[in-house]
């Protein structure tokens, strides 16, 4: 199964730029670019928040139009710039999970006599730039995850669990629940990775020994400055997304793509 991953596209209002400077709908159009033109294509695209700048119904009409072209299956988890009611809205035939106010989901995939579970986790905290799990969220997953404890599965969310040394980010990922999903993750070795988005870039950790993969934005990169006390600023490095490829020979291999107009490829 091959899964493109794209993240923070900060999708905008028509003839607005994000933070004064970016023209995200143009990067997005070169991401879908990219993506459309692979061989195979993806089996999904899986899009993990910040989809939309500020979360104005049309910005989210701006971004189904811009995702039109890919034609692939798609999942999509709101960010901390998102809003719930106006991404389910626009997006009414995701299977966005009945219980709950929270847009998540689930997505059992068949692959070659196995079937992947794909678990769609809600972080958003309104009003705020930071993540967490509540009580809810976390016995909602832990049952999700009790279902099929057999199934190899990976875990899509906003906000990483994770300290990077990019300091100002680091106070806005995911807080509290942390430690309590670490204990699940513990308790259940299907999960094989966790995905998420959020840092604007492509990052590796990990959390009670499972990976977690951070996507690049298809906008905008958060520079690269780990010196204490360093603020957030942003680069204007071309947009790139992940390419996940699992299968039950090898389980998850991540590839990750940078978009724009190169020279070749050409024969070695």
């Amino acid at each position: 199964m091959l899964i493109a991953q794209l993240s923070d596209c900060h999708i905008t209002r028509p003839g607005t730029l994000a933070s004064g400077r970016v023209d995200t709908a143009a990067l997005l159009q070169q991401a879908v670019a990219s993506v459309a033109a692979l061989d195979p294509a993806p089996d999904l695209v899986l899009l993990t928040g910040d989809l939309v700048d500020s979360g104005h119904p049309a910005e989210y009409t701006r971004l189904r139009a811009l995702l039109a072209p890919l034609r692939l299956p798609m999942r999509l988890l709101p960010g901390n710039h998102d809003e719930r009611a106006a991404l389910r809205e626009a997006f009414p035939e995701q299977p966005w999970a009945a219980e709950g106010p929270f847009a998540q989901w689930v997505l059992d995939q068949p692959q070659g006599g196995s079937t992947l579970r794909l678990i769609g986790l809600d972080t958003v905290i309104p009003g705020r730039p930071g993540g967490m799990l509540c009580r809810e969220r976390l016995d909602w997953l832990a049952d999700t995850l009790a279902q099929a404890p057999q199934r190899p599965t990976l875990l899509a969310l906003h906000h990483p669990p994770l300290h990077t040394g990019l300091q100002e980010m680091d106070g806005m990922n995911l807080g509290e629940g942390r430690e309590a999903l670490a204990g699940l993750l513990g308790r259940h070795p299907q999960v094989q990775a966790l995905l998420c988005g959020h840092l604007h870039r492509h990052i590796h950790g990990q959390l009670a020994g499972v990976p977690v993969i951070v996507a690049p934005g298809t906008a905008h990169q958060i520079a690269l400055e780990l010196r204490p006390g360093q603020p957030a600023r942003f680069n204007l490095e071309p947009p790139g997304y992940l390419l996940h490829r699992w299968s039950l020979a090898d389980g998850l291999v991540t590839l990750g793509a940078v978009t724009g107009d190169w020279p070749g490829p050409y024969a070695f």
